[in-house]
């Protein structure tokens, strides 16, 4: 099948791509640290039973199991001298298993990223770049595929390299280039999608699209833009079965369904898509459902986003990235659950992460990761909170204080922070520096929590920096202020509120909070004075330790009071942490009115202490 026909026949009805190949043979019980294309020579029946699993649920193509056999991922094995035999092995193997099924299907060479970095990002010069794609093409297309699909893709560079090295041997073979995008509607590389297709679009290929990436509904609105920005070019959509999420026994689990899959198969039809199949974590159930969508659609459906791209200066500038999960739960009105946690004081993260995962189990959905807390040395609290999301697959929301920073700084920090895909900030003033490690140390600051508040909704999240400069694209920021509902002075608090409502603040984290009916008065006295509701409301709970921990929080920290029936109760507890998680279970009960979550803040580390009270959320008519 040459180029003209292969889009003829695309224009008709649109081909049924089959889904992942690597899920597949590590379900079959092919080890996550060996090559999956060494299988193609080692173990060819399970790489065949997956082909035969796709053509029967229904798929038009199925990729060759060579997504990573180039010489330099094979080189990491030994293998870099097996390319040609490792790549004409995946097509003999899928080839037999179309011959032998009456249902015809095309085979489609599948070709992925070098997994090196093309100089100057890397050292690999673009004639050694092509030099290797070339070598996997031409053993794939000497075996005889149908057409090629070059995936996965983040870098521009080596995808026009790829297609380059495509067409100098084999002119008139169908080319479909597939980028892959992070969960900020950008490539790795920071390429938006509109940017991605105006160049893709340029290439010697016949499709354009999207494989890999998160689930359906990322890969649909990056579709839509792909198709506002290139209108002539045939789309593909192959998204993975949603994010993937690690369980308690380490294994990698995708949440997207096949029937929730097949939801979107018409969808990314009406985008523009010719090519549509699926990738990570999907399966041959998966690809079934697309196929019973596709050719008797049911009633509804899902509906392409509309969208607009625009020009700005001389860049482009899609739409805005995914919102942050917490910034889903607010709009939702979930209950949230995150948990304070203070980074390690050196370089080993473990003791940190162990406590998240014990956190997450007892049912946190997020952590807080504090700055420098108490004004002592720690590990940053951006690294801390790059590693909870990584490691623990919960999403972090990171204390970021004011104080010690000057205006230089704070921007930069804020860059580097959304780059590690960290978006939830907790704005607060910080602790002062002569109570910690180094009361010698700078204590200065160039802007207030309210005005960094500002600075971050209606500055950075509009892609404009303090300056009044373009950044190279608008930040999407989650922020939360600080309150106090049971403060000395609750005219000022309520004023100070205000304005951090004014400047954009999302939700608040307040004070821990000891006195409930003193906390409610706050919230409706506020709500009556200004003629608005509160926002979205994280209360501060502490479970007690002991009776001396009490008296101390009563009489030594700024801003918190504790009534004497409490301290009294934790003095003639019998056993006072027990009683303190009473207390403070007995006062989540009864905010609960006036609370869209829950702040644990444990004492010592107690992490333990703060999972019995988060065990009681279930009971919470919430």
């Amino acid at each position: 099948m040459n180029r003209v026909e292969f889009i003829k026949r695309a224009g008709e009805r649109p081909y049924l791509l089959d889904g992942a190949m690597g899920t597949m043979l590590h379900t079959k019980g092919a080890p996550i640290d060996q090559s999956f294309d060494a299988i193609n020579r080692r173990n060819p029946a399970i790489v065949a039973d997956i082909h035969r699993a796709y053509i029967e649920a229904g798929a038009d193509i199925i990729e060759t199991n060579s997504f990573g056999a180039n010489r330099f991922k094979l080189a990491e094995y030994g293998l870099h001298h097996e390319v040609v035999d490792i790549n004409q092995a995946a097509v003999t193997i899928a080839r037999r298993v179309i011959d032998s099924l009456f249902k015809p299907a095309l085979l489609a060479g599948s070709v992925g990223p070098l997994g090196v970095r093309l100089a100057p990002l890397g050292r690999i010069t673009t004639a050694e770049a092509e030099a290797a794609f070339a070598e996997q093409i031409g053993a794939l297309t000497a075996g005889g595929v149908d057409l090629l699909i070059l995936e996965t893709m983040s870098d521009l560079k080596e995808m026009a390299t790829a297609v380059a090295a495509a067409r100098s041997i084999s002119p008139d073979i169908p080319i479909i280039a597939q980028a892959t995008f992070t969960r900020d509607d950008r490539t790795l590389l920071g390429q938006a999608p509109d940017v991605v297709a105006s160049r893709l679009a340029r290439l010697d290929v016949d499709v354009i699209g999207v494989n890999c990436s998160g689930g359906p509904a990322q890969v649909l609105r990056l579709l839509a833009v792909m198709r506002e920005a290139a209108p002539d070019m045939p789309l593909a959509a192959a998204p993975n079965a949603g994010w993937p999420e690690q369980t308690a026994g380490g294994r990698v689990m995708y949440p997207a369904t096949p029937d929730y899959f097949g939801q979107y198969a018409r969808a990314f039809a009406e985008a523009g898509a010719v090519v549509i199949g699926g990738c990570c974590g999907t399966t041959d159930a998966h690809i079934a459902a697309m196929r019973q969508q596709l050719d008797t659609p049911g009633p509804g459906g899902i509906s392409v986003p509309r969208v607009k791209v625009v020009s700005r200066a001389d860049r482009v500038t899609a739409v805005s990235p995914q919102p942050t999960q917490l910034a889903q739960y607010l709009a939702d009105k979930r209950f949230i659950a995150t948990v304070e946690m203070s980074p390690p004081k050196g370089v080993a993260a473990q003791q940190l992460l162990e406590g998240a995962k014990t956190l997450k189990a007892a049912g946190a959905n997020f952590l807080n990761v504090a700055d420098s807390p108490l004004a002592r040395m720690r590990m940053s609290a951006w690294a801390a909170a790059y590693l909870v999301q990584k490691k623990v697959g919960v999403e972090a929301v990171l204390h970021f204080p004011t104080r010690g920073r000057n205006l230089l700084r704070i921007q930069g920090d804020l860059l580097a922070a959304h780059a590690m895909n960290i978006r939830n900030l907790f704005v607060v003033m910080g602790d002062p520096t002569r109570i910690g490690d180094y009361p010698e140390a700078m204590d200065s600051y160039d802007i207030v929590p309210s005005g960094l508040i500002q600075l971050i909704k209606q500055q950075f999240n509009q892609g404009v920096a303090k300056s009044g400069q373009s950044i190279d694209q608008p930040t999407s920021f989650v922020v939360g202020c600080a309150l106090n509902l049971t403060p000395v002075d609750p005219q000022r608090e309520m004023r100070l509120l205000r304005k951090k409502i004014r400047n954009g603040a999302d939700f608040a984290l307040t004070q821990p909070v000891f006195d409930p009916p003193a906390a409610k008065a706050f919230v409706a006295q506020y709500e009556a004075e200004y003629g608005e509701p509160i926002p979205p409301l994280l209360a501060g709970i502490k479970p007690l330790y002991n009776g001396r921990n009490a008296e101390f929080l009563h009489h030594e920290i700024p801003g918190m009071s504790i009534p004497k029936p409490l301290r009294r109760r934790m003095q003639d507890a019998a056993n006072p942490q027990q009683e303190g998680v009473h207390i403070a279970q007995e006062i989540l009960q009864e905010l609960q009115p006036i609370i869209q979550g829950v702040y644990m803040i444990p004492a010592f580390g107690r992490y333990d202490l703060v999972a019995d009270v988060l065990d009681t959320l279930p009971t919470l008519a919430i």
